[in-house]
Parts: C-alpha cells; structure tokens; sequence
C-alpha cells in the first residue's frame, strides 16, 4: 500500500513537473515566435544577402540571386563614401560621447544635491529626450541657419557669422552639438540612478577621514558609479554609431555638403533604399555590427581589467 503512495505521489511530482514546463513554453511563446518572425528571421535573411547581388528591382527573389562571396564586404572598404561615412561616424562617436556623460554626470550630482527646484531641473533636462529627433533637428536648423539665432548672437559680440549646415568643416560639428543637447537627459536619469544607490555610509565615513567634495568624487562617487558608468558608456557608443536621424534631416538625406554629415547607417539607407542594393546594404550593416561588437568588448576588457585593480 505505501509503495502504491509513493508511486502515486511520484507520478503526481512528474505531471506537475511536465505542466509547469508546459506552462512556462506557453507563456514564452509569444515572445519567442515574435522574436523569430521579426527579429532573428531578417537577421539571417540579410546575412544571407551579404553575400549576394541582389536589387528589388531584380526580375529573381532574393533566393534565386547570385552569389558574389565576399565581394560585398570587400568592395565597401574599397569605397571611398563608405570609408568617409565611416570617418564621419567615428569623428561623431569620439566627440559626442565623453562630452554627453560628462555633461549628464554633472548635471546628476547637482540634481542629485540639495539645491531648490531639482525636481524641476530633473524635468527640464530631460524633456530633450522625449522630443521627437526630427523636431530636435529642424529647431536646430532654425538656430543654425545663416539668419538664425546663433548667428545674430555673433554678430551682437561683433564676430563673424557662418553657414553652419552648408559649410563641410562646421556641418558635422553642428550635428553633434545637437546629439549633446537632445541625449544627454536620458544618460543623465541614468547616472542619477546610480549616484542614489550609492551608500551614504561611504560618505559619511569619507567626511569623518576629512576628505573634500572633491576627493569625495574622485575616490567614492566615480570608483561606485563605474557600473552605471559602463552601461551609459556603451549604450552611447552604439547610438552614436547608429545616428541617422539628424544627419538624414540636416542634409536631406544625402550626407552633404560633399559627404561632410554621410554616417555609415545613413550611407546603408541610401544604398539600400535609394539604390536597392541590397546585397550591398547588408554587407554594411554586418560591418557596422562587427564594429560596435569590437568596440564593446574592448570597453568591457577595460573595465573589467579596472574592477580588478
């Protein structure tokens, strides 16, 4: 009889082993099938197209296309607008990146003190973020346009105005004072999330020892932040290299004057959807993945060496 219990108390173990599996599935299945249908399933489409010649305007589908190796991959960095897009992305990325979180990290330590109306604050800064890009950058069109409002601002201090947009030296510049204004809200909640969960034990102890604000910052601030830190350090490093929108408004989306604002994902849109190469398209956009990919761990490596010490 007690062997019969225990049989019967096995099975029951195992049937609500199978249904709790079952359950778990369902519920993950929506996610899964979304994920294969829009996410997993073009990836390999376009990875397949890499190695293809392959234009919509092309009497063959995609399948029937013929393959051309590596010649896709080979012939960007052949290209003299792709490595100029490249350039430009890079330029974008080392000028846009340390000047936005060193600009969010201060402007989320002072929020993050005592001084009156930082509720406001918090909300001024941020509303950037929220703001549609596209009407970020036609704002900016209309401050930097030759009659515009920085314009009249130089000519008040006596200095020389300039045409910010159609100048191949100043129109790139221009764009990342954009991206700094319009991003470095967001990063900025970000680091105030971080500089919260920091224990105020450690400064206590710090104020004890007689430390300054400013070896507070160094040497417990920055040192607890470092999580927070890489996280924003790579997000933006990814969003730089991916930035499209203010570059496609700015230049009506031919990276002029004389490819001074052409980014890589902006030369991949015209390729693909101007000139519907999309073979060559979807070479660029695995250069680029392989880029950002490269970069992440290089960063990742740094910190982790940095954690270390």
């Amino acid at each position: 009889m007690a062997v019969k219990i225990s049989r019967a108390k096995k099975n029951s173990i195992k049937k609500n082993k199978i249904r709790d599996m079952i359950d778990g599935w369902l519920f993950v299945l929506p996610f899964v099938g979304l994920a294969l249908i829009f996410f997993v399933g073009p990836l390999l489409v376009a990875f397949m197209l890499s190695f293809k010649e392959y234009s919509f305007l092309d009497s063959v589908t995609m399948w029937q296309a013929k393959w051309v190796g590596f010649n896709n991959y080979i012939n960007a960095f052949k290209d003299p607008t792709f490595k100029k897009a490249l350039i430009n992305t890079t330029i974008y990325s080392i000028g846009v990146v340390p000047v936005q979180l060193v600009i969010a990290l201060a402007l989320a330590i002072v929020v993050d003190s005592n001084i009156k109306g930082k509720t406001f604050f918090r909300t001024a800064y941020y509303i950037p973020t929220i703001t549609s890009t596209v009407a970020v950058a036609v704002m900016f069109l209309f401050i930097f346009k030759t009659d515009g409002l920085l314009n009249k601002i130089l000519v008040f201090f006596g200095l020389q105005p300039y045409n910010w947009f159609n100048s191949i030296h100043l129109a790139l510049p221009s764009i990342m004072i954009m991206a700094v204004w319009s991003s470095v809200g967001l990063y900025m909640v970000i680091f105030l999330a971080g500089l919260q969960d920091i224990p105020t034990s450690l400064y206590e102890a710090a104020s004890i020892d007689g430390a300054s604000k400013w070896q507070k910052l160094i040497h417990v601030t920055l040192p607890m932040l470092k999580p927070t830190i890489f996280f924003n350090l790579v997000v933006s490093l990814i969003g730089t290299f991916q930035v499209f929108d203010q570059a496609y408004v700015v230049s009506k989306g031919n990276g002029g004057p004389l490819d001074s604002t052409m980014t890589v994902v902006l030369y991949l849109y015209r390729t693909g959807f101007r000139e519907f190469k999309m073979g060559y398209a979807s070479a660029i956009a695995f250069i680029l993945f392989v880029i950002i990919f490269v970069l992440t761990l290089i960063q990742k490596k740094l910190f982790g060496e940095e954690n270390r010490m």
